[in-house]
């Protein structure tokens, strides 16, 4: 088995494809909303990728197969004065799965967050979501807080 990890080329349509079929796969499983991405998504999704300065998706190829996805998104850590890397989007097929990609994904992405000056990764993990909690604390992640006594922090959204 060969696995081989890369930073997407939003402009090169073969890992465009691939980044639609990986994130289209996300989207269907129940860890990811249960429902395929919309037509304007799939249309416009590495268009508008291209555009930002602050975008990196990661693909893992097992055999030449697309297998894994990592899409990540550079932010600004306050407190530190820093960039951070946050951990946006990452998922294995599930005939890829207990293959460790995950963590080739996390350890590529926290190589180009080292050579970039971040000071820390982030990502968010659904409570239920055991199998990437144990994987995501394997590879160092814990949850965040500031004082014990108040508890940690919860990502809440507002949709627009």
């Amino acid at each position: 088995m060969s696995v081989e990890v890369i930073v997407a080329d939003y402009k090169n349509p073969q890992h465009c494809k691939d980044l639609i079929f990986l994130l289209n796969a996300y989207a269907e499983d129940p860890m990811g909303g249960n429902e395929p991405l919309t037509d304007y998504v799939r249309e416009n999704l590495c268009e508008k990728l291209a555009e930002q300065t602050n975008t990196l998706t990661l693909l893992a190829y097992v055999d030449n197969k697309p297998a894994a996805i990592c899409n990540c998104v550079f932010g600004f850590s306050t407190f530190k004065a820093k960039p951070l890397l946050n951990i946006h989007d990452i998922a294995v097929l599930p005939e890829f799965r207990g293959q460790k990609l995950s963590h080739q994904l996390l350890t590529r992405a926290e190589s180009i967050a080292k050579q970039k000056g971040c000071c820390k990764l982030t990502l968010e993990v659904l409570q239920g979501n055991q199998v990437a909690r144990q994987s995501y604390t394997k590879f160092g992640f814990s949850g965040y807080e500031l004082d014990p006594q108040l508890g940690q922090a919860e990502f809440w959204e507002k949709a627009l």
